[in-house]
């Protein structure tokens, strides 16, 4: 009898087995199937922007979409056990595939849909738009009908130095080249099929286990990583024809700046500033009136270095002293002092225009006519050779902004990693506990805030040279136009508080969403509240997450390990 049962078990496993074999190879084909279409024309006109028309070579949303059949193909391939493509799915192939089908599916579909919507009907459509969408379906209904294959990650095979140290650099050159592509997209319909390709594979790689295993390449290689990072960085503006989209990296790295300064305050000390873009304008307007401006109070041109210190300076003492009666409050008290500052500012740099108060800042026409910097004889608003590449005005000042992030984000991890950084996250965590531990906690949080506020003046002396003028509505709580107080904030809970990466793809996905999607800007209080409310239920960590987070927020995924791998899933967390 005990037989036959495990023979009636048996031919079970293997029926199952076959089925999930059998719809791994329909993936497979549905992949290839999404490839082969984008080769074919998708529209008879050429009114819709890329150019579907055209047989033999993709455009426009047919490169995202063959991208992501890729994509469906490899992991897939995967999941069949092919000899060379393990490394894709170290956690498990079933999940990814899965998000990756629907990203490739939901780019498809949404480039069907918008040539019906924008040309007037289906009937625009050629026999390439149905023979698409019906092929980006089929691997979506295949991977929901795989079993769940998810696994603990096993310790990856040694490779030498040298080989560890090229992977790194390659997945940074690859990441810097879909961030580039990104920025350069030309329309909205190319940059919505972006953000939904980039959105599903990203979060199939995490799902696959491949971002952590990059992740622990990372950590064993901490400089070389910083030296990729800014390599790759250093390299889109040798990348760019003109400074159209180059002013938008810069305004990126900006407003990232100012948002790792705001990560010190709320990330690690856990200071709820709603004002935090007062400092910025603190910082500008400082520059603007000691730069040599034809329409500042103060017949004065200091040089740069100095105008860079007097913002953070004077910067540095506003945030004391606001800082220091204010801080000996608490949670929601706190943010609406911090709320009113912001709002003081803005409202007293409008009036000091020599009507309502003394003549200063020009009131609500602000500071224009701001030259363009100069340091040691080299001008920031010419064009210059860089091997062989002629840059622009705002390349110039993109690389000026890359090296003061580069000192901003020396400066956090410094801090961070700091006795007082310590001291930071005791506050955050419970400063009543931290006070009975000995924690000068107004000391502390005096020394936070002052210190984001100096960092925040630091990136506000170089936006009021990149914009070449200053006006009080530029600073306000909530606008149509960043940064403000409430971009920085969803900046910050959006990338990942405490962490460095997590502000800076918060910012640049914060402000290039708006930028590109331009209907956007009236809703973009809209959308960042549909934003977090969406990350509360679903990554409520933030994007990027840091390890105290991670157990924090996902403390039952370790208590589900079985026994004989715990230590496994623990140490995979980050303990």
């Amino acid at each position: 009898m005990t037989d036959i049962t495990k023979t009636a078990d048996d031919v079970t496993a293997g029926d199952s087995d076959s089925r999930a074999t059998a719809l791994r190879w329909l993936t497979v084909g549905g992949g290839v199937a999404t490839i082969a279409s984008t080769f074919l024309s998708w529209t008879y006109t050429s009114e819709f922007p890329g150019d579907l028309t055209v047989y033999g070579y993709p455009g426009g949303l047919q490169v995202l979409t063959l991208v992501a059949g890729l994509i469906v193909v490899l992991y897939a391939l995967a999941s069949l056990g092919t000899k060379g493509l393990g490394w894709l799915a170290p956690a498990g192939t079933t999940k990814a595939l899965q998000l990756i089908a629907m990203g490739a599916m939901g780019t498809t579909w949404y480039t069907v849909i918008a040539i019906a919507v924008e040309l007037g009907g289906l009937a625009n459509l050629e026999p390439g738009g149905y023979v698409a969408a019906v092929a980006s379906a089929i691997p979506v209904a295949t991977a929901f009908m795989l079993p769940d294959d998810a696994r603990i990650a096993r310790r990856p095979k040694d490779l030498p130095s040298w080989a560890e140290i090229l992977i790194i650099v390659a997945a940074f050159a690859v990441g810097m080249y879909v961030v580039t592509y990104g920025i350069d997209t030309e329309y909205a319909e190319l940059f919505v099929g972006y953000l939904i390709t980039v959105g599903f594979a990203g979060a199939a790689l995490v799902k696959s286990g491949l971002v952590a295993r990059l992740s622990g390449l990372t950590m064993k290689y901490r400089q070389v990583t910083m030296v990729a990072a800014f390599a790759a960085a250093a390299a889109f503006p040798f990348t760019q024809n003109t400074d159209t989209y180059t002013l938008i990296a810069v305004n990126i790295l900006i407003f990232a700046t100012v948002a790792l300064g705001l990560n010190i305050v709320v990330g690690l000390a856990g200071l709820l500033d709603l004002g935090y873009v007062a400092f910025l304008g603190v910082g500008a307007y400082t520059a603007a009136l000691v730069s040599g401006s034809t329409a500042s109070a103060f017949d004065v041109e200091f040089p740069f270095w100095a105008a860079v210190l007097l913002g953070a300076v004077v910067s540095l003492i506003f945030g004391v002293v606001i800082g220091a009666p204010t801080l000996r409050l608490r949670g929601d008290y706190l943010a609406i002092v911090t709320l009113g500052f912001g709002e003081i500012f803005r409202i007293t740099v409008g009036n000091l225009d020599g009507v309502s108060g003394p003549q200063v800042t020009n009131g609500p026409n602000g500071i224009p006519n701001i030259p363009d910097l100069v340091f040691f004889g080299f001008n920031f608003g010419e064009p210059h050779t860089v091997l062989g590449v002629e840059l622009g005005s705002y390349a110039n000042y993109y690389l000026l902004m890359l090296l003061a992030m580069v000192l901003v984000v020396l400066v956090f991890s410094r801090a961070g990693n700091s006795r007082i950084g310590r001291a930071w996250v005791a506050i955050r965590e419970d400063e009543t506990a931290a006070t009975a531990m000995g924690i000068n906690g107004f000391r502390v949080k005096l020394i936070a805030f002052a210190l984001g506020a100096t960092l925040a003046g630091l990136a506000g002396t170089v936006q009021a040279h990149v914009q070449h003028t200053v006006v009080p509505e530029m600073y306000q709580f909530a606008g149509p136009v960043p940064p403000n107080s409430a971009f920085l904030l969803a900046a910050v809970i959006l990338g990942g508080m405490g962490t460095i990466s997590g502000p800076i793809i918060g910012a640049t996905l914060l402000y290039m969403i708006p930028a590109k999607l331009q209907f956007l800007q009236d809703y973009q209080l809209l959308g960042f509240g549909i934003a977090l409310i969406l990350l509360m239920r679903f990554r409520p960590e933030g994007l990027i997450a840091n390890r105290r987070a991670k157990l924090e927020y996902h403390e039952t995924d370790q208590l589900d390990v079985p026994d004989e791998d715990a230590g496994v899933g623990i140490a995979k967390a980050g303990v």
